[in-house]
This record gives C-alpha cells, structure tokens and sequence, in this order.
C-alpha cells in the first residue's frame, strides 16, 4: 500500500502551491508594471500577523519606488546587484529592530517581565530580532508570491553604506513614504 501524493495531504490546492512554492524562484528580471499601493497593502495585511518569538515583529521595511531612490541606492550593492534593482518597479529594504523590545509591554502584555530582561541581554536581544525578522522575510516572500509578484532576495550590500544617516529628508531622498508599512497595532 502506498502514502497518498504529499500534494494531496495539503489544504492549499495544487495551483496554490505552485505558486508559493514550486514555481517560485529568484527573479533576477523584472516587468515595467508597477507595484501599486493596494497590492502592498494587500501583502502586508497578509503576513502582519506570521508568528514570531513573543509576536515580537521586529522587520523594518523601507520601500523605494522611484528611479531616483533607487539610483542613490546602487552604489551601496554589489555589482551583480545594481541592475536588477534599477530596474525593479519596487525595492524593499530590510531590517531587523533591535529596540523592538520596548513595545512588548503593547504587544506582548502577559509576559511582563520579557522587556526588562531583553533590555539586560544586548547579545540575546539581537540574536532575537535577526531570527524573528528573518521569520518575517520568509512571510513577506510568500506574500509577494501570493500577490501574483516576483520577488528576488539579494544580499551583497554594503550596511554601512545602506544605514548611513542620510543628507537630506526621507521625503528629498526619493522614498516614497506612503507606501511604508504601518507598524502592526
């Protein structure tokens, strides 16, 4: 006797799978079709609530829209990076909050005591934030997936260069505000 077909233990159809999954592969290419406001926010009200450790949410998103952000960009990426993100219609730049203990006692208010001692371990606090930020990333990939969009995940950045405080206003530097995430409630 056989195990039935792994697919057909699954509560998402075949066609959703493949979408999320088998189908989804890095995109190094992108069309000229915009990422509008109502597929983000679409996305974001997908995966806002992905668990994580002590519903901690620490991802930051940034999201550039415009040519000229993006430009002022590339010359923090590695060189096989810069093209693919000149061209895409959405560049969404990542973060892990490391002060995302301070709104635990909101968001997280049975286990009062989670703040102070997150506060009292740096080290432990990081670790924290990276992993559950990183939790967050793989939510928003197959929500980008789930949004019919293709998502291409890069690393081969400069940090230094990507977290230097900025010049001008977020506004002056082309970041299209409107479209950032609000923080989860």
């Amino acid at each position: 006797m056989s195990a039935p077909p792994a697919g057909d233990l699954l509560t998402l159809d075949a066609a959703a799978q493949n979408l999320l999954f088998r189908a989804a592969r890095t995109a190094n290419t992108f069309t000229g079709e915009p990422v509008t406001d109502e597929q983000i926010r679409a996305i974001h009200d997908l995966i806002r609530h992905g668990p994580t450790g002590f519903t901690s949410q620490p991802l930051r998103i940034v999201l550039m829209r415009s040519a000229a952000a993006r430009q002022r960009l590339l010359p923090h990426l590695s060189e096989r990076n810069r093209a693919k993100t000149a061209t895409a219609p959405l560049v969404a730049i990542l973060a892990a909050d490391t002060a995302f203990h301070e709104h635990l006692p909101r968001i997280f208010p049975h286990r009062p005591g989670i703040k102070d001692r997150l506060d009292a371990d740096p080290a432990g606090r990081e670790a924290q934030a990276r992993f559950n930020a990183a939790l967050q990333i793989g939510y928003l990939i197959v929500g980008i997936r789930a949004a019919g969009l293709a998502a291409g995940p890069m690393a081969g950045f400069d940090p230094a260069g990507v977290d230097a405080p900025p010049r001008q206003s977020v506004a002056d530097r082309g970041v299209d505000t409107e479209a950032v995430p609000k923080a989860v409630e």
